[in-house]
């Protein structure tokens, strides 16, 4: 119960100790100089993330395929949900700038909700199909804009057990932004948290990285193939 208390306090504070760097990007925002606001914000969230990992959680990562990131434009990440620590583990290990569509609730968390606005997070309401329906544009708008999204399908953390099936809908913030989609298969976040419900240091993380898969100018037909296929390159590594 300490080790959970002291992990998440030492995360708060960490997020604290940035607030000068909050605020020159709030500062930024509210004169409309996006490529600063930008450089402040994607500059400091993954040094964030991979504290939480390294020195909080105290844990090792094993990143495959890092290579078959598309430099050049905005991507969609599509992968499996396994815990809590799934989004930091791609902000801190991936080298790319990227965002995700998150809950509304977690938009009025204080301080926290700050962060997330300044990094382009979209807010869904899921009791609200029009406004989901909504913020899955305004996340495909981003990407048009060149922020590159995180997508969980499953819709819930497997928290170690079989994955949940891929939700087809999940797709089509990338099929409306033409994105290409890169499949992440993410293996062992749940040990850290979901696994005893208490924080466990020193796990080991395997993030593979598949190649990506186009979206752009296909037919409806070859686009509805893409869920079931992008589910079985994520999560056959899973399986064996």
């Amino acid at each position: 119960m300490f080790t959970t208390f002291f992990s998440f306090l030492r995360i708060a504070l960490y997020m604290l100790s940035k607030n000068k760097l909050r605020r020159l990007a709030l500062k930024y925002d509210k004169a409309g100089d996006i490529a600063k606001r930008d450089e402040v914000v994607f500059g400091i969230v993954p040094q964030w993330a991979r504290f939480v990992f390294t020195k909080v959680m105290r844990a090792t990562v094993e990143v495959v395929g890092e290579e078959k990131v598309p430099q050049d434009r905005a991507v969609v990440f599509i992968g499996n949900h396994q815990g809590y620590m799934d989004i930091p583990l791609l902000f801190g290990f991936i080298n790319k700038p990227m965002t995700f569509v998150a809950k509304a609730e977690l938009g009025k968390v204080p301080l926290l909700s700050d962060w997330m606005k300044l990094l382009q997070c979209t807010f869904i309401e899921r009791k609200s199909p029009r406004k989901s329906v909504q913020a899955i544009h305004d996340a495909a708008d981003g990407v048009k804009k060149g922020y590159s999204q995180v997508i969980f399908p499953e819709g819930t953390r497997s928290k170690g057990g079989p994955h949940n099936e891929f939700k087809a809908g999940s797709f089509k913030l990338a099929f409306m932004s033409g994105a290409p989609i890169v499949p992440v298969t993410i293996d062992g976040t749940w040990r850290i948290y979901e696994g005893q419900k208490r924080v466990k240091k020193g796990q080991h993380i395997k993030l593979i990285i598949h190649d990506p898969i186009e979206t752009e100018g296909l037919s409806k037909e070859e686009l509805a193939k893409i869920p079931a296929m992008v589910e079985k390159i994520v999560c056959e590594p899973l399986e064996n």
